[in-house]
């Protein structure tokens, strides 16, 4: 057995599953000579209990390449090891039905398949008052008796071993010869939110903001208080956790004034990331937002309304942080004497000083795990991690699994923009969720390339989480695309990975750069307060809040859309377009919210009926697009030439499809179909 998936470092560190989540196994299997093989995968469970033996299938004719579809079903770590045996009676099979036409040792073969089919008997374990291994031994044993009897055609014989029946006991009880089996290899299962979910990412500072329009006064701060107010409208929108970047006081030595300017201005509130003020560190609340009893207010309200709160992790200090101060140890001093600051040259960022990490190591540790507690305590269950990758990966390890022994429902987001090893090795050392290159996808060949890797090899260490924006990045496609472009990526992120998210302002379709070719929001909220009017949006019917509360009930009520390694693409024969779907079998189609988290009430991906869903989108903002969609049907669990009805959860159209389909899209009406997908009646 050659090259065994999913497999981190060769089994040395877990593969990553979520709870309800189907895996396949897979692995490379030879045997010497012209042996016909049999292959299966047994799964053990958290508390050690030995699942039955699945039957892998080869995955492709003449690949040996062998898979078979599992499903854990609680956290914890779980294990699987792969089995591959001679197959005799597989092995006879293919001889008896090539011989015994032709005449060919006729009643020589019966015999020895008799023989086989008795050895296939005696093999079944049959513990006492047992019946149904009882059974199927029987139903073995008359079969040998049958092809030992003369007084019957010989294919009458032949065709019996064949019978549906005795390929089912085959299939549970199957006769292996020179079994050989895998090492163990682990898998580690948490909870959904560490696939699935929904985050919409606000400044806490600009909700409830107040101006003098004299300007005789310096602005006023919204509070957690006054943000705790936008929660409806965000969970009306069907996200599921909210993100706020560090809420910690800001230094004011090299403070930043707006659009990134090296002097600060009277009432400039800084950059909520250059952390650290004589007010605290990163165990305190900015004055201006208010208390920890405020925080926990408003941790309240968002689990209310059945959402998460995710909070900033930055590792990183302003010049008046008290670390500074306290341990001027923790930081790299420079020729002259000064401590060093950031910088990404020619990038030079003055109110920030790096952590030198080589410097008292366990110290730093410390404190950092107590940080971590201390907001845990106030019920935060999600760090969104600020440049994981500028730090050592050792630490993470090291932090990641502390949390993970006393608090395994605790996640962390890698915000790692940055070389695709790095990237890889952050998921596999612990990071649940990482960010990734999807805002630089544009193209249906990039999109179509980089999610096979995501869904495939990637995914048993690293999960996507696709935000269509952020404060840093405003992409060209949206600066330029208008809001079909808003609607375009949004429909991409949400649809193609379980985790998706959005900054405030993209359902403003806000648009307008730093400078042309930057990727800088012209007056950035990282540096000055954005408050919006949202009440004049929602009355007007301006932006697309409803389009992104559309793409988010869809997805909630749809299990399919709620995995990654289902993701499957279709072929279209024009470039603009791009067409996908995600299928489970056995899945229901309703889901219920406990605590924050939409789960399928059948236990993930069982229950009697699948779902299927198909996506078709063109990829130009700027113009209508068609195209021919030809469809892969088994992949949407049809024969090829089945019917298909399928209905746009958008519009609610329907329409009758089969394998080749021609499809118009308009980005000014509608630039994307979201279909579910049945078997067409009749």
């Amino acid at each position: 057995m050659l090259d065994i998936e999913p497999a981190v470092e060769c089994g040395r560190r877990q593969a990553k599953a979520v709870v309800g989540e189907t895996l396949q196994v897979s692995a490379t299997i030879i045997v010497e000579g012209h042996g016909v093989l049999g292959a299966g995968v047994v799964l053990r469970d958290p508390e050690g209990r030995l699942g039955p033996l699945v039957r892998m299938r080869e995955l492709s004719p003449g690949s040996d390449r062998y898979g078979a579809d599992v499903t854990v079903t609680s956290e914890g770590i779980w294990y699987f090891h792969v089995e591959s045996w001679a197959d005799p009676i597989a092995h006879w099979d293919h001889d008896a039905g090539i011989k015994i036409p032709r005449g060919q040792d006729v009643e020589l073969m019966l015999a020895e398949g008799a023989l086989l089919f008795e050895r296939a008997a005696r093999s079944i374990r049959q513990p006492p008052g047992a019946a149904r291994p009882a059974a199927a031994r029987s139903s073995l044993m008359t079969l040998a008796r049958r092809l030992r009897d003369r007084s019957l055609p010989p294919w009458d014989r032949l065709d019996a071993t064949r019978a549906p029946r005795i390929t089912a006991i085959l299939g549970e009880y199957p006769l292996r010869d020179l079994v050989t089996r895998s090492g163990r290899l682990p898998v580690r299962v948490e909870r959904q939110r560490a696939l699935y979910g929904s985050w919409y990412e606000f400044f806490p500072r600009s909700e409830g903001v107040q101006f003098d329009p004299m300007g005789r006064r310096e602005p006023i701060s919204g509070t957690l208080r006054t943000a705790a107010r936008r929660l409806e409208a965000i969970a009306e929108m069907g996200f599921d956790v909210v993100y706020l970047p560090p809420v910690h006081p800001i230094g004011t030595t090299f403070r930043k004034g707006r659009n990134n300017t090296l002097e600060a201005r009277q009432g400039d509130p800084g950059v909520p990331w250059a952390i650290g003020a004589p007010e605290g560190g990163h165990d305190a609340i900015h004055p201006d937002l208010g208390t920890f009893a405020d925080f926990d207010a408003f941790v309240a309200r968002a689990r209310e309304l059945g959402m998460e709160v995710a909070i900033d992790l930055a590792l990183q200090a302003s010049p008046d942080h008290p670390w500074v101060k306290e341990h001027p140890e923790w930081f790299t001093t420079r020729a002259d004497g000064s401590i060093a600051y950031a910088e990404n040259p020619p990038k030079k960022y003055q109110d920030i000083f790096p952590l030198n990490f080589d410097n008292d190591p366990e110290g730093i540790y410390a404190e950092i795990e107590r940080i971590v507690r201390l907001w845990m305590g106030h019920g935060v269950r999600i760090f969104r991690v600020d440049n994981p990758h500028t730090k050592p990966v050792r630490f993470w390890e090291r932090l990641l699994t502390a949390i993970r022994q006393t608090d395994p429902d605790v996640l962390f987001l890698a915000e790692a923009f940055t070389r695709p090893a790095m990237m890889a090795t952050l998921g596999m050392v612990g990071f649940h969720q990482s960010y990734t290159y999807f805002t630089w996808r544009n193209t249906s060949d990039e999109l179509t390339g980089y999610l096979r890797e995501l869904s495939g090899p990637a995914s048993a260490y690293m999960r996507p989480n696709f935000f269509a924006n952020t404060p840093d990045i405003l992409n060209e496609y949206l600066q330029h695309g208008g809001p079909a472009a808003f609607k375009i990526r949004a429909v991409l992120a949400a649809m193609l990975s379980p985790s998706w998210g959005i900054y405030s302002g993209y359902e403003l379709c806000e648009n307008t750069p730093l400078r042309p070719g930057s990727e800088e929001y012209l007056d950035s909220e990282k540096y000055q307060y954005r408050p919006r009017d949202w009440d004049t949006a929602a009355r007007d019917g301006l932006g697309i809040s409803g389009y992104i509360a559309d793409l988010n009930r869809i997805r909630r009520s749809h299990v399919a859309l709620h995995w990654l390694r289902n993701l499957r693409f279709h072929h279209v024969d024009q470039p603009e377009l791009i067409c996908f779907s995600k299928r489970v079998n056995g899945a229901s189609r309703s889901t219920e919210r406990s605590s924050g988290e939409a789960t399928p009430r059948a236990g993930g991906q069982g229950g009697d009926a699948a779902d299927t869903v198909l996506v078709v989108v063109n990829l130009d903002p700027h113009q209508a697009r068609e195209a021919t969609v030809w469809l892969d049907m088994p992949a949407l669990g049809m024969d090829w030439h089945d019917g298909l009805s399928v209905t746009d959860e958008l519009t609610g159209e329907n329409f009758s499809w089969g394998q080749a389909n021609y499809v118009r899209l308009d980005p000014a009406v509608q630039p994307a179909h979201i279909f579910t997908v049945s078997r067409e009646q009749g």
